[in-house]
């Protein structure tokens, strides 16, 4: 069991981190669920809709919806499966990984902005220890020994 002191900054951590990531998300001009995916498809690469709905925790059906805009607007292409004729599998396109690079720009630039307009530069200092900190937290198990 946490102490009530752990359990409180926890609390105060998760939701500060909450409404500053949501704060950030108002940046960017493609919505968040077809940013989560093209963001999904740079860290792991290409996938099957059906894994993207399993990575991103949404039904196969709402994956398809966003997979068909995205291939829409020319950020994703479709291949065929190595190894499945049946299946196929959805990748970046270099519009898409320009798209993502540009949110993700827009995301730090703002913050960056912010950061310099909130904070004295010992805050900064401190705001700066502590996303190592933050990094050591997300890199921990969870209690069952998985991620």
């Amino acid at each position: 069991m946490p102490t009530p002191e752990a359990a409180t900054v926890a609390t105060e951590l998760r939701t500060a981190m909450g409404k500053l990531s949501r704060r950030v998300k108002r940046e960017d001009l493609i919505p968040v669920g077809q940013i989560a995916v093209l963001g999904a498809l740079d860290r792991d690469g290409a996938m099957t809709t059906s894994d993207l709905a399993a990575d991103q925790r949404v039904r196969p059906q709402s994956m398809a919806r966003a997979v068909g805009l995205l291939l829409d607007q020319g950020l994703v292409t479709r291949r065929s499966h190595p190894t499945d004729g049946r299946k196929s599998l959805v990748e970046l396109s270099d519009a898409g990984r320009s798209a993502l690079e540009a949110e993700r720009g827009r995301r730090a630039g703002w913050l960056a902005l912010a950061i310099e307009a909130e904070l004295s530069d010992e805050e900064r200092r401190l705001l700066a220890r502590s996303a190592a900190l933050m990094e050591r937290l997300a890199a921990r198990q969870g209690l069952s020994g998985t991620s």
